[in-house]
């Protein structure tokens, strides 16, 4: 990552520390900004409570299997993948964020896509989908279908808490990292390997 990107990184990180545009940052431990490298731009719903303990995105039990996710398909949060949340503060007893609270915080979020310049952005969940693509569509129709905005290419897929659930749907998201694999090869790394796929 260039010392330009980190700079600008650790600007907007300062100004969303001292963020109040909604309540949820006076019920929650820490602000969890984002962290890892540009390539692959993923995004996720909120804070859980580890990662509000923590102070990093997806460290939970989801964020493991995540973990494992793009490790499948060749990502890792260390070396080509930024992991986010469209809200950084932990909704009370990990409720879904409400609108308001969404739209409050995706500024930060726009910023963060500003600076990294994503080409492929991975939307885990309904939440991201909604905040992020404003599309009617719930997740399991739109899981799996590319949609292109500004040049960004986005790809909603299930989340992983929803996969601790219910762990068949671990099939849709394995075809859709497969997917994602395959357009990541295309229009940002030809020689992007994966162990898998």
């Amino acid at each position: 990552m260039s010392q330009e990107i980190m700079a600008q990184l650790e600007e907007l990180e300062k100004e969303v520390l001292t963020c109040r545009r909604c309540g949820l940052r006076a019920g929650c431990q820490q602000v969890v900004f984002g962290e890892g490298r540009p390539g692959l731009f993923v995004i996720g719903e909120g804070p859980g409570a580890d990662e509000d303990r923590l102070g990093r995105p997806f460290v939970g039990a989801a964020g493991q299997l995540l973990d494992k996710i793009l490790a499948a398909g060749g990502f890792d949060r260390k070396t080509n993948a930024y992991i986010a949340n469209v809200v950084k503060c932990r909704p009370p007893a990990n409720r879904i964020p409400t609108a308001q609270e969404c739209a409050a915080c995706l500024p930060h979020l726009k910023a963060q896509l500003e600076i990294l310049k994503p080409k492929i952005v991975l939307l885990l969940g309904a939440t991201a989908l909604h905040a992020v693509l404003q599309s009617p569509l719930g997740i399991t129709r739109a899981r799996g279908i590319w949609q292109e905005q500004d040049g960004i290419y986005f790809l909603p897929t299930f989340h992983p808490a929803a996969l601790l659930r219910d762990p068949r749907r671990k099939v849709e998201v394995w075809q859709d990292i497969q997917n994602l694999v395959a357009k990541y090869r295309e229009v940002v790394d030809p020689g992007h390997t994966s162990p898998f796929c």
